[in-house]
């Protein structure tokens, strides 16, 4: 246990030296929060069901640094790992494989609640930001939606033979995600064609349940969204379990 610490501690610092992985965590997401919220405040509006744009916003963007730090973040991380034989030099150490990889669930994780912390915290103190819900659920809802998105990260880092394959690869999955989903911009802005085919884009499941329980939805009205990140998560660690190399 006292290993698997140490190589937390060790996998935490190098991600503050990736600055690509920092800013889609922390900062992208707070530049859009200032620019969006700068332009149209957090006024209660007839047009997002009587809510303000921040409101309906940050939830939106918690979802966007979940995408982010799992196509992104972790499928780049421990690819480039294995490119450079890191993952096999870890394999010969007292370190159990199932503990390094623990690790970078655990690092990414914890930079997730961080990015999520900032963002909702600035949200709060500049534009009032309102909340509705239960924390143990939203938690619950964010978490659901961390590890769903984690398992499909993995599952690209286990076909990427280089980081610079699983970055191309995250890429093409991030933005279709990120632009369709409603993470980025709201969907109550969206056409009808568009709303009907963010329904087969998985992070478009976070953000209605993270905006959903964020307004106050019980659990039980969100049952579609909680079953298909679950399926998600079980398909994403089954196929990686049996794709995953270690060089």
């Amino acid at each position: 246990m006292k290993g698997f610490w140490k190589l937390a501690w060790v996998e935490a610092k190098i991600y503050f030296r990736q600055p690509e992985a920092a800013f889609f965590t922390i900062a992208f997401p707070l530049i859009l929060l200032f620019i969006f919220g700068s332009i149209y405040g957090n006024k209660p509006s007839p047009f997002f069901g009587g809510r303000g744009m921040v409101d309906v916003s940050t939830p939106a963007y918690l979802a966007m640094i979940i995408g982010s730090v799992g196509l992104l973040s972790i499928s780049i991380s421990v690819s480039g790992y294995r490119e450079k034989g890191v993952l096999r030099r870890y394999r010969a150490t007292p370190l159990r494989p199932a503990a390094v990889l623990a690790s970078q669930v655990f690092v990414h994780f914890l930079m997730t609640l961080l990015g999520g912390a900032l963002l909702v915290a600035a949200a709060r103190f500049v534009y009032g930001l309102h909340f509705g819900g239960r924390a143990a659920a939203v938690l619950f809802g964010f978490t659901l939606g961390a590890m769903s998105f984690f398992s499909v990260g993995f599952l690209l880092a286990s076909v990427a033979r280089t980081a610079r394959i699983a970055f191309i690869l995250g890429m093409v999955l991030y933005f279709p995600n990120l632009f369709l989903s409603g993470a980025a911009v709201p969907k109550e802005t969206f056409p009808q064609t568009l709303r009907a085919a963010g329904k087969f884009i998985p992070l478009t499941h976070v953000v209605t349940l993270l905006q959903g329980l964020w307004f106050g939805d019980p659990l039980g009205k969100h049952l579609l969204e909680i079953g298909v990140l679950a399926g998600l998560l079980v398909l994403g660690v089954a196929i990686s379990a049996k794709a995953f190399r270690w060089e």
